[in-house]
């Protein structure tokens, strides 16, 4: 029991205790807060009473009273125990406001002196305890935290029910905790709400997430797991937090771990919650549930094919006890838990294990499921059986299930006899590569660094350095030793020198921003794989080539296209995120092809996705949100972004680049908080792995989300860090990144037109001898918004119109809108007579309305804002003199004359989506154009040309 005297705003729980239960927290919360009560329910092991803990804290700092119990199983027969627990240290405090009959009775239900039961003190009770929390409460608000209330005694639960729901209008809040089944569906919690206030939220806790339980184990130590593993652990615990950790622990104190397809090792903690029910099978059925264990898909089927003759009256015995999960309209067997599974095979000793293998090895219909049984029930090497693992891998390859193919390649290389080939190594290499392919690539490393530590033959070795260079992704600098090891072991083979320079070129590009020094590289290799006849690796220093001209403005780009496309092909490289098709779809959309680039892009992902090809995944996710942001479907590109960066953060690939990317997805359709973030993340990231590429990439994302936020003094800082950084890469093709225009746009907001002309210009330059019609479309709207601030208000109107025609024309839906947003902004202006050059005055809100409808197409919800932003502004106060306006620029015009409408800094911040730092320099500019000192002599001169 805890008193406290004040109110007190509510703490934060710590991050670490809510993993993946944010939206589980928000709700609470709210119900908390707003004087209600919450039930906390869901399987053991869930994290109940962690969470139950998390909100206790926050809600114990609003209480006086803060009343707790927390039942036990062994305790729960004992009448009136959480009764104690709650009250027996507040009774003193309150008895004298129970009547003398209630009193009695509740001190020696407390005490246990005397014979008080709720049979024979009844109604005296209940009066009682009510009694007792309404006093409480009187004194000020009542928190009661009960954990486990599936345990408490009947007697507690009774008189806490009684008293619960008649506590309507008084300051009591309830914060509970209840053990319910496994099955979502399942409504077992309803009962245990009679013991809690009327309209009480019922929250079911979920399990979690395989990302969410990556970052449980890290949190309490549990690192260096390879992500296959923390997979496995995922799928063997359900999600459930108390099992992973704990599955955690048993690998981390284990001396060997697990290979991939073998079980994880089980701890006794965990055995021990199935264990009692399977004691009570018999032995056949037992065998029977250990057969359907080791199988992938169990079927009654399968079972009868297995030998096991009573599989139905077995699997009913053992869904009776809870330990399969019953079934409709289907024929699969289900255990009620992983775990149960698990547990299960880890209790079942070699010779059982071997033999429910045997036995599937022959019932299994699929050809895959034979040999891995097959090789499961073999000890020792056999050449046969390795063959046959090696064909199934080949299979499952094909099939799109590489991780699959990962664990039977091993399982053959285990198999696998000395002096045979191809050799044990060549098999784990070829898991390796699969593994890469399936996005672990951890294990990739893993397997490549074993074969290093034996294999002298040159060809296995510097197979495994490109492994082991591939898993790194964008962090060279941490392999950057491996590149002279592989050289010295390719020897003057041109096809393995050729597979070192090709990874040449990507460190050439990645570490050291040389784009020509990565073409040559890539040029190199291609020559050399032509001569060795290796077609794969020609094929993918094509496609870098190509890539490498195609960001450099190079003359050559096209046609290395077409040579990279050439027959013959490897169909595997053909939809590799690094091969010709990649470039192609890089090309088009460059070209503002938005149609083609479209199709392409689709075509890919779908064959990536079919052969599990699980990087490439995600590249592809990434470029056809990309389109889709291009064409002004914000909305689902938000959705393509989200999905690559949930892929992103459940492989470790790529999160950087992904997290930039959704970073420009969230300022166009969704939220610019998060959008900030999430950019500012890509750049630590590019940074902490010196990568020079995606740096710039994300400096540009967080240039755009700080103009978007109405920050252009920063980003201006960004994107001038983009400019300097692309003039050292030897990128030429503004198409690549298209910040120029965003650069442009917030240099004119912060008053620098000068340099934002100069940006204009260069880029215009480059963006007319390659032909790229948007940008040049996109870097008239910024001029146009350069000329409005040196007056020429009738030549910006009518450059912005033009631009948005042409933006519109391209399919550029986004860009259209923005220029009708600009040219909206331009047209309610505060200005002089005469200086439209013919224009009229428009009202802001029909001013805004093509704006709003535009951006309201394209789901441009952080654009649509400031749109209706802008168009609930007041009208402008009346302009300065027209003497005085001709030497401020448009940003300096708005300032000043909010200033005349007596705005603050942050109000003038807040109207013009800008910061309020800006707001001030801004305002020093006015002060030196102009010649004054302040803000009060901005009214004055506003008051002085005021007509009388």
């Amino acid at each position: 029991m805890t008193v406290r005297g004040d109110f007190k705003e509510p703490a934060r729980p710590r991050p670490e205790l809510v993993i993946g239960r944010e939206e589980l927290f928000a709700g609470a919360r709210e119900q908390l807060s707003g004087g209600g009560s919450v039930l906390v329910h869901g399987p053991a092991g869930i994290g109940k009473s962690t969470v139950l803990r998390a909100l206790a804290a926050e809600c114990a700092e609003s209480a006086r009273t803060v009343l707790r119990c927390s039942a036990t199983e062994s305790e729960s027969h004992l009448p009136f125990l959480a009764l104690a627990d709650l009250l027996g240290l507040v009774v003193d405090e309150i008895a004298d406001r129970l009547p003398a009959p209630q009193r009695t009775a509740l001190e020696s239900a407390l005490t246990g002196r005397g014979e008080s039961t709720l049979q024979r003190d009844g109604l005296a009770l209940r009066l009682a305890v009510l009694s007792a929390f309404r006093a409480l409460a009187a004194r000020g608000p009542v928190l009661i935290v009960a954990d486990d209330l599936q345990w408490l005694d009947p007697a507690s639960a009774e008189l806490l029910g009684f008293a619960a729901r008649r506590l309507g209008g008084t300051p009591v809040r309830m914060l509970c905790a209840v053990r319910t089944e496994t099955e979502p569906q399942a409504q077992d919690h309803d009962r245990f709400l009679r013991a809690t206030v009327p309209d009480t939220l019922a929250l079911r806790l979920a399990p979690l997430a395989r990302a969410q339980v990556a970052e449980l184990l890290l949190q309490r130590g549990y690192t260096g797991l390879p992500r296959s593993t923390v997979r496995d652990i995922h799928r063997t615990s359900g999600g459930n937090p108390l099992f992973a950790l704990e599955l955690g622990r048993a690998l981390a104190e284990s001396p060997t771990r697990p290979s991939p397809g073998e079980p994880l090792p089980v701890p006794t903690s965990l055995r021990a919650l199935v264990l009692s029910r399977l004691d009570m099978l018999s032995a056949e059925a037992r065998r029977t549930l250990l057969v359907a264990s080791a199988g992938a898909r169990p079927t009654l089927a399968l079972l009868h094919a297995a030998g096991r003759e009573n599989a139905e009256a077995e699997t009913a015995s053992a869904a009776a006890l809870g330990l399969l999960a019953t079934e409709r309209d289907t024929p699969g067997i289900r255990f009620a838990h992983p775990l149960v599974s698990a547990a299960l095979y880890a209790e079942a000793d070699a010779q059982e294990r071997r033999a429910a293998h045997s036995a599937l090895s022959r019932a299994a219909s699929d050809p895959i499921e034979r040999a891995r049984h097959l090789a499961l029930a073999t000890t020792g090497t056999d050449p046969a059986v390795a063959a046959r693992l090696g064909e199934a891998a080949a299979a499952a390859r094909d099939r799109g299930a590489p991780s699959v193919a990962v664990g039977l390649g091993l399982l053959a290389a285990r198999h696998t006899p000395a002096d045979t080939r191809p050799s044990s190594d060549e098999r784990r290499l070829q898991a390796a590569e699969d593994a890469l392919t399936a996005g672990e690539t951890d294990l990739a490393r893993d397997i490549a660094r074993q074969v290093l530590a034996r294999a002298t033959a040159a060809p296995d070795r510097v197979r495994a350095w490109m492994v082991v260079v591939d898993s790194a992704g964008q962090a060279m600098a941490e392999i950057d030793a491996v590149f002279p090891q592989a050289l010295a072991d390719a020897g003057d083979d041109p096809g393995l020198v050729a597979l070192v320079r090709y990874q040449l070129g990507w460190r050439a590009l990645l570490m050291d921003g040389e784009m020509t020094k990565a073409r040559e590289e890539a040029a190199r290799s291609a020559r050399l794989a032509a001569r060795a006849g290796d077609r794969r690796t020609e094929l993918l220093a094509l496609g870098f080539q190509a890539q490498m001209e195609t960001l450099m403005g190079h003359p050559d780009a096209p046609a290395t296209i077409q040579r990279a496309m050439r027959e013959p092909q490897d169909p595997r490289v053909a939809c590799d995120h690094n091969g010709a098709g990649a470039a192609r779809f890089r090309w088009l959309i460059m070209g503002d092809r938005l149609a083609e680039a479209r199709t392409a892009i689709t075509a890919l992902l779908r064959e990536v996705q079919r052969r599990g090809m699980v990087e490439s995944e995600l590249h592809f996710l990434r470029g056809l949100a990309e389109t889709e942001l291009r064409s002004g479907h914000c909305g689902r590109a938000l959705d393509l972004a989200r999905e690559s960066l949930r892929l992103a953060r459940d492989t470790g690939i790529g999160e950087a680049a992904t997290a930039m990317f959704t970073s420009l997805a969230e300022a166009a359709g969704g939220d610019v908080d998060r959008a900030l973030a999430l950019a500012h993340e890509a750049v630590d990231r590019a940074e902490e792995d010196g990568d020079m590429v995606y740096l710039s990439r994300a400096l540009g994302a967080l240039g755009h989300a700080e103009l978007v936020a109405g920050d252009a003094a920063g980003a201006v800082r960004s994107l001038r860090r983009v400019r300097e950084l692309e003039e050292a890469l030897g990128v030429i093709d503004p198409a690549r990144g298209r910040w120029h225009g965003d650069l442009a746009e917030a240099l004119v907001r912060i008053g620098e037109t000068a340099e934002a002309q100069d940006v204009i210009d260069v880029t215009r330059r480059r963006a007319l001898r390659l032909e790229r019609e948007s940008v040049l479309a996109v870097l008239d709207r910024a001029e146009a918004l350069v000329r409005a601030a040196r007056g020429e208000q009738g030549p910006a109107e009518r450059q912005l119109a033009s631009a948005q025609d042409r933006l519109g024309k391209l399919g550029y839906g986004l860009e259209e809108a923005r220029a009708a947003y600009a040219l909206a902004g331009l047209r309610t202006l505060p200005t002089a007579p005469g200086l439209r050059a013919g224009g009229t005055a428009v009202p802001g809100p029909t001013a805004y309305d093509e704006a709003a409808r535009l951006f309201r197409r394209c789901r441009a919800l952080p654009w649509l804002r400031q749109v209706e932003s802008a168009a609930a502004l007041p009208p402008a106060a009346p302009p300065l003199a027209p003497t005085a306006l001709d030497t401020l620029a448009a940003t300096e015009r708005q300032v000043a004359a909010l200033v005349m409408e007596g705005a603050t800094n942050r109000e003038i911040a807040g109207r013009l989506f800008i910061s309020v730092k800006t707001v001030e320099a801004t305002l020093t500019r006015v002060y030196r154009k102009l010649g004054i000192r302040s803000r009060v002599d901005i009214v004055r001169l506003a008051a002085e040309r005021r007509p009388d």
